[in-house]
């Protein structure tokens, strides 16, 4: 017996191309839709470059990287590099006939100064705009009462690190976030330390120095301090910050005044009111 075929129904024909068609479609933007993703870059290394480029770089580009006409680091804008290993090749190699020397760096010193520089880019851009020097020149040795931790040009206090030339070593958005959002941590060189002695006296200090056999502070009557380990029964090292925000204590304009005369500090005579 011969089975009759069934007629194909057009709607099922035409269901089974817009099907196909579909699939092909989508397949085809699949591969347009995936970018390759930036490599990550753990703080640590983002931090060791910043050392690097804070300990020779800032000399000439300032710290945020906008000294030199026609070349904007902390904006990646760059006149000759168009990638990392360029911007490395550079930093190691300098630029024949410009101002620019060859750097002493390895190949991996060089990469984590270039990811510093990425960096730069992506956590400037928000910082408050600086205002008058002279009013935040006022601000800080009065109201704001930085000089009873700081100093400057040998003017103020010792517990604290010495801002003289505060200018030169931090860019403007980190100057405005110590100021609003401190860090919860001290760095290592500006830590405290308190020292409990076997006849029970109890000292704290700006921790100085510290090795096997010796330990140095700078107590808050800023008197130098030196004990022997074997006289101490106890030190705890404070790594906490003990600085207060300014958000709410200063006005918006205030803080962009701060700011501008905290920037001026780079080492050589500051502005006179």
């Amino acid at each position: 017996m011969i089975r009759r075929r069934r007629p194909r129904r057009p709607g099922m024909a035409l269901l089974r191309c817009s099907l196909i068609v579909v699939l092909i479609a989508s397949g085809a933007r699949q591969p347009t839709a995936v970018r390759a993703q930036e490599p990550v870059v753990p703080p640590a290394d983002v931090e060791d470059g910043q050392r690097l480029y804070l300990g020779a770089c800032t000399n000439c580009h300032g710290p945020d990287g906008n000294a030199v006409p026609g070349v904007d680091l902390g904006h990646g804008q760059f006149r000759r590099a168009s990638s990392d290993a360029e911007l490395a090749d550079i930093i190691r190699r300098g630029i024949p006939g410009t101002a620019m020397p060859p750097g002493n760096y390895t190949s991996r010193q060089a990469l984590l100064i270039v990811a510093y520089l990425r960096s730069m880019a992506t956590t400037g851009s928000k910082a408050t705009a600086t205002g008058d020097a002279t009013r935040g020149k006022a601000l800080f040795e009065g109201r704001g009462q930085c000089l009873t931790c700081h100093q400057v040009q040998g003017n103020g206090s010792r517990l604290g690190p010495d801002l003289t030339d505060i200018g030169r070593l931090r860019r403007v958005s980190e100057l405005e976030q110590a100021l609003v959002d401190p860090a919860p941590e001290v760095r290592p060189q500006n830590r405290t330390a308190r020292v409990v002695t076997r006849d029970g006296a109890t000292i704290t200090g700006r921790l100085l120095n510290h090795d096997t056999f010796t330990l140095l502070l700078l107590d808050s009557q800023e008197q130098l301090r030196a004990f022997d380990k074997s006289d101490v029964r106890e030190m705890t090292i404070i790594k906490s910050n003990p600085k207060t925000s300014y958000r709410g204590r200063l006005t918006a304009p205030e803080l962009a005044d701060l700011v501008g005369y905290l920037v001026t500090l780079k080492g050589t005579r500051s502005i006179r009111p």
